[in-house]
C-alpha cells in the first residue's frame, strides 16, 4: 500500500486515487521523463529528468553542473501520462483522462560505484530498453561529470481517470457531441547516424519499439 501523509492525501476527486504500490510502479515504468521540483535560492524550479526505477528506489541522474541536482532538501517528483481528452457537452465538464504519480522525499546523492552503475543502467532502460547492453559503458572521467541522485519511494501518491464525460444530468439531453479523445504516444522509424562509420542494421532491440503493442 501507499503511504499516507498530509501531502500524498487527495482533497479533490478523491476517487481517482488509487492506494497499491503496484499502480505507482505502473506509472512510473510507463514513463520516459519525469518533472523534478525542486527549490532554488528560495524560488521553485521544476526540470524534465531522465529517471529509472530499481525496486522502491527512484533514480535521477544529470550533470554534476546542474543546479536541480546541487539544491538539497526536499523535492517533488512528478510522471504524468495524457491519455486523451474528455469533451464534454459543458465546458466546465471537459476534462482528461490521465495516469499521474507523485513522489516527495529527500534525495541522497549516490557515491557507491556499483550502485552508481546499477542506476545508469536502470536510467538507460528506462528510456531504450536493451541499450545498456548494446553501447559501450561509461568511462571514469564520464561517470566523474556524472550526478545521481536516489529517492526512495515511500511517500507517493497516484491519481487516475479514465472514462467518459461526467456530464450535468440536465446536459445529457442537448444535442451537443460528447466523447474521449484518445491519444497514443508511437515511435517513428529508426534513424541511422551519418556519421556511422560501418553499415550496420538497425538492432532488434530499437526496431521493437516501433512495432505496436497488441
Amino acid at each position: 500500500m501507499l503511504s499516507t501523509t498530509p501531502r500524498t492525501t487527495l482533497g479533490r476527486a478523491k476517487n481517482r486515487g488509487r492506494s497499491s504500490r503496484e499502480d505507482l510502479y505502473a506509472v512510473l515504468d510507463a514513463g520516459l521523463v519525469c518533472h523534478l521540483g525542486v527549490v532554488v535560492g528560495g524560488a521553485p524550479m521544476v526540470v524534465p529528468t531522465g529517471y529509472g526505477r530499481v525496486d522502491d528506489t527512484l533514480y535521477l541522474h544529470g550533470s554534476t553542473g546542474a543546479t536541480s541536482l546541487r539544491a538539497g532538501g526536499e523535492v517533488c517528483v512528478t510522471v504524468t501520462h495524457l491519455d486523451g481528452l474528455v469533451l464534454a457537452r459543458s465546458s466546465f465538464n471537459h476534462s482528461m483522462n490521465y495516469r499521474c504519480a507523485m513522489v516527495y522525499g529527500t534525495p541522497r546523492l549516490v557515491k557507491d560505484p556499483e550502485e552508481r552503475l546499477t542506476a545508469l543502467r536502470a536510467i538507460t532502460e528506462q528510456l531504450a530498453p536493451g541499450q545498456w547492453d548494446a553501447a559501450r559503458r561509461p568511462t571514469a572521467k564520464e561517470l566523474a561529470a556524472t550526478a545521481v541522485l536516489a529517492l526512495p519511494l515511500s511517500e507517493a501518491s497516484v491519481k487516475i481517470r479514465q472514462g467518459p464525460p461526467e456530464d450535468e444530468e440536465e446536459d445529457y439531453a442537448l444535442p451537443i457531441w460528447a466523447g474521449v479523445l484518445p491519444l497514443h504516444q508511437v515511435w517513428g522509424t529508426p534513424e541511422t547516424d551519418p556519421a556511422m562509420t560501418a553499415d550496420l542494421p538497425v538492432p532488434d532491440h530499437v526496431v521493437s519499439r516501433t512495432i505496436p503493442v497488441r
